[in-house]
């Protein structure tokens, strides 16, 4: 399915190995991603190329840019087919990783690639909003991942609340972060965040640019957050 070889390329020009072993639970994943996505529309990159670029290489990213512990505890909110996460868990299998989506069907899928990589994730149907006032999950990771279209100040009422004091918030975003940045501020303070670093790369090969935002946890997000999605949607925290 996928160029293994130009996989592991593409994890050495980001400091990983990725062994046999890891390269072929790419290459199933997306061998797997491809074939659901027949049925449930997951994702409108079913290329392999574009895979591995687009998806694996893109969440790869994360490993080569924010120093991870052993063992440190990581949410996916709004996963949708399990980026950045899966090909995190992959790579780093000692990482908890937690897969959380709106969508039951997305979950299902989820649970079955898990299943077929040997893989041990927790998968979570709820949404973002509610399942971050659960006590159980309420400021209990090293790191909230997303890699969404949302504005950063949505983003940030939705992601920071599972980040304990101490870890970080990583927004995968496009090349063009500044605006956002400035209107997102107030939403990443009120939740007890501060943006640390902003990391810009490119893709492999095609160049296209991202930007990773960093975003630390220094206080305990208020408990009045987050709010319901309708009042994050009407009204946002600008």
């Amino acid at each position: 399915m996928i160029n293994k070889e130009k996989m592991r390329q593409y994890g050495a020009m980001i400091g990983l190995e990725l062994v046999e072993e890891k390269l072929d639970q790419l290459d199933e994943y997306a061998r797997f991603l491809v074939e659901y996505n027949e049925k449930v529309n997951l994702t409108a990159i079913t290329d392999p190329d574009e895979i591995i670029r687009k998806h694996f290489a893109d969440s790869l990213q994360l490993l080569a840019q924010v120093p991870m512990a052993q063992g440190a505890r990581l949410i996916d909110v709004g996963t949708g087919a399990g980026f950045p996460s899966l090909p995190l868990k992959i790579a780093r299998p000692d990482l908890q990783v937690t897969l959380l989506d709106s969508l039951n069907k997305r979950i299902v899928f989820l649970q079955q690639l898990c299943q077929r990589l040997g893989i041990q994730a927790e998968t979570i149907h709820a949404r973002a909003e509610e399942a971050g006032r659960r006590p159980q999950l309420r400021e209990g990771f090293d790191f909230a991942t997303a890699r969404a279209v949302s504005h950063l100040r949505e983003l940030s009422e939705y992601c920071l609340p599972f980040v304990k004091v101490g870890g970080s918030f990583l927004a995968m975003k496009g090349p063009e972060v500044e605006q956002e940045l400035e209107e997102g501020e107030r939403a990443v303070k009120l939740m007890g965040g501060r943006v640390g670093q902003v990391i810009h790369y490119e893709l492999p090969e095609i160049g296209e640019g991202r930007t990773l935002l960093v975003i630390s946890k220094e206080k305990p997000t208020p408990k009045e957050y987050p709010r319901p999605s309708a009042k994050i949607a009407k009204k946002p925290l600008d």
